[in-house]
């Protein structure tokens, strides 16, 4: 095969690759789970895509996007693999994106108790694309936990991310003036 040639040709029978060696189906729990991580990471691309340059959150999410491909890393391994991933996990990337979304909730002037509707301009609707996928990304990260162990911070960190792309939402609906587009409560208050 020439130098450079991206296709291997390897996964033409509906197998692929795993970390540490070995070959699984495509539709196997850990490739959806790495599909739906790799998603999520490209749709932060495309947030990071839209934003103006030199944009307060870019630092923060090129953060998330190094971070994920680190973690990318520890699902694509089985747990029973000898060659484990030597890329760090995401132990106190958590803490630090909880720090971030108490930043936003302290220069937001409310807290909404409404389930919104995602919109509002193109990068707070980018920010919801972001929570969706992280959220898909966090039922099968659960799904192949089932089946063979997840690392805790693993799905700490995606449910982290999740929560904050909600946040980073409501912060760039609030900093256009734009006003959120409610459901409604999140309990029924009758």
């Amino acid at each position: 095969m020439p130098k450079g040639n991206i296709s291997t040709r390897s996964g033409d029978k509906g197998t692929t690759g795993v970390g540490g060696g070995g070959r699984v189906d495509k539709d196997d729990a850990r490739i959806e789970a790495l599909g739906d991580l790799d998603e999520t990471n490209s749709v932060i691309g495309v947030l990071r895509s839209v934003l103006p340059p030199e944009h307060d959150w870019e630092p923060g999410l090129q953060r998330i996007q190094t971070e994920m491909m680190n973690l990318m890393g520890h699902v694509a391994t089985p747990s029973t693999s000898p060659r484990q991933p030597s890329v760090p996990l995401p132990d106190e990337s958590s803490l630090w994106m909880e720090g971030w979304m108490q930043e936003i909730e302290d220069s937001l002037s409310d807290a909404t108790e409404y389930f919104l509707l995602p919109g509002g301009n193109s990068i707070s609707a980018q920010c919801h694309m972001v929570r969706t996928v992280a959220r898909r990304a966090e039922r099968r990260l659960v799904t192949l936990n089932k089946i063979d162990p997840v690392a805790p911070s693993i799905l700490k960190f995606v449910n982290r991310l999740s929560d904050l792309a909600f946040k980073l939402a409501r912060q760039e609906t609030h900093r256009k003036g734009l006003t959120e587009d409610r459901w409604r409560l999140f309990r029924d208050k009758r």
